[in-house]
């Protein structure tokens, strides 16, 4: 991939999240001029340092960007255009919330530019969706569902499994009931345990604990078989296309592409370095207005850290990383080879590709991979 992904950062939730760390985020108002004024502004700056690179992406993420104004999105896909030019085949996806509010929405979120979205219903099971903290029902996020597909050129939803009590039987049930829906995308997430979330207090009380290892494995497994034989296979850990319908804008982040990211709490890569924007919404208004950027830090990566993110990001990949990426003094070739050997990793000399089963553990395969110091020749 070449070019360059923009993630535009949305900060403001419109209810109370128990999975997410942006309760403060809340707002029953918000001034939409001051807000759009600042992100053009944080994003002519980013356009500054990245002249002359086509973006093949767009990505209006956080909060609840699909209440963003139709026109701030038409505003801001309209200077990425104007700062950059665009790719002919560019993907624009929103995150949207699967209510019927903001389904109304999607018609105008369309005609400003965006043509993808990705939906979180997070379960076809009303039961879970309280349990998850949601406030829509199954019905109203089928109902979303089928207004997105109406209305957008490509459309993914997620879903949450390994949650208590969920027996392989119930999310197979599930998951093959999603599958007949016929989206080109799905994500598809085991629950994990958040610091600082709902969640995680109610694990502490010994009130919810996370799927057994073993259950985890045959839930992932079970996953695999089913997408796989409805056209859909993994491309990467939890997400599953159609050939051809991957989402273009994440496999910037997981093949260690650059990005620019606008908007409190965003994140960058480029040129070797790490950005982040402040995180608490009214800091970065500030800083925007002081300095017309949000910037908090911007940190030049160390060889050893770009090696280790990206084989983070690429082993996430069914298809892996190619060796001709990473410095051959960084990789440590006695523990690949003892990794192959245990069926982690996949024998091939061109590329370092995780088996499915070296998927599930690959905090464990980089702590081994990578080299701490250069590994003499």
């Amino acid at each position: 991939m070449t070019g360059l992904a923009l993630y535009i950062h949305w900060p403001f939730c419109v209810s109370k999240c128990p999975y997410c760390d942006f309760n403060s985020h809340v707002r029953e108002s918000v001034d939409q001029d001051a807000w759009r004024t600042a992100l053009l502004a944080e994003m002519a700056y980013e356009a500054a340092l990245t002249d002359g690179t086509e973006l093949t992406s767009i990505f209006f993420g956080g909060g609840t960007p699909s209440l963003m104004p139709p026109e701030t999105v038409a505003a801001l896909i309209e200077a990425a255009e104007t700062h950059w030019g665009f790719a002919p085949d560019i993907e624009i996806t929103l995150e949207a919330n699967p209510s019927s509010v903001e389904a109304a929405r999607f018609a105008d979120l369309a005609r400003a530019g965006v043509n993808r979205v990705s939906l979180g219903l997070q379960s076809l099971d009303d039961t879970a969706l309280r349990f998850l903290g949601r406030a829509h029902t199954v019905d109203e996020g089928l109902a979303a569902l089928d207004t997105a597909q109406s209305v957008f050129a490509r459309t993914s939803f997620d879903l949450i499994y390994a949650l208590p009590d969920q027996s392989v039987a119930d999310w197979q049930f599930e998951l093959e009931r999603a599958l007949a829906f016929g989206t080109e995308h799905l994500s598809l997430y085991q629950l994990t345990i958040e610091p600082g979330t709902r969640f995680a207090t109610l694990a502490a009380q010994g009130a919810l604990g996370e799927a057994e290892p073993d259950h985890g494995a045959a839930l992932y497994e079970r996953t695999q078989d089913l997408t796989e034989a409805a056209g859909m296979p993994a491309y990467e850990i939890s997400n599953h296309a159609r050939p051809g319908a991957e989402s273009r804008h994440n496999l910037t982040y997981w093949c260690y592409e650059p990005y620019a990211g606008i908007g409190p709490g965003a994140h960058g890569r480029r040129g070797g370095m790490a950005t982040t924007r402040h995180k608490k919404p009214e800091n970065w208004l500030s800083a925007v207005d002081r300095n017309d950027h949000g910037l908090q830090t911007e940190t030049v990566l160390p060889d050893h850290e770009q090696t280790t993110e990206m084989l983070m990001m690429g082993l996430r990949l069914s298809e892996g990383v190619s060796r001709d990426r990473i410095p051959a003094n960084r990789l440590d070739s006695d523990a690949i080879a003892r990794l192959t050997d245990h069926g982690l990793l996949e024998p091939r000399t061109d590329r370092i590709v995780a088996t499915p089963t070296g998927r599930l553990v690959l905090n464990s395969l980089l702590a081994e991979i990578v080299a701490d110091e250069p590994v003499a020749a």
